[in-house]
């Protein structure tokens, strides 16, 4: 079975696709400063369903999530972006977390786990 990488880079690929699995690497926002949770989030997003599609799958495919939160204090910030977003008939597992995030500015972090549509 062969191994496709999405958007490889010298240091890793924004997502890899083996089988009917779609792997995404950890998403931040693309211009974090001054957006806030919820703009991040909603980058984010963005950005995952654009990954996704490009593995031939989408949203409603997603088997688990995992949110970090600079601050778990926002958590309801970012559940109002995720809520208005996430599949409401094909929600995935999710966990969310409080985690020290690679730079200040970011404060929203999610990795999906997906199955690809055939």
């Amino acid at each position: 079975m062969a191994i496709r990488r999405i958007e490889p880079g010298a240091r890793m690929s924004q997502g890899v696709v083996y089988g009917e699995t779609v792997y995404l690497a950890g998403q931040v926002a693309n211009e974090p400063v001054g957006t806030g949770v919820t703009g991040q989030t909603q980058n984010i997003l963005e950005q995952i369903d654009r990954l996704l599609a490009s593995a031939g799958t989408g949203k409603e495919n997603i088997l688990t999530a995992t949110v970090y939160l600079a601050d778990i204090a926002h958590f309801a910030e970012m559940n109002a972006a995720w809520d208005a977003w996430v599949s409401k008939d094909n929600p995935p597992a999710r966990a969310t977390v409080e985690a020290k995030l690679a730079a200040p500015e970011y404060l929203v972090e999610i990795v999906v786990v997906a199955a690809r549509t055939a």
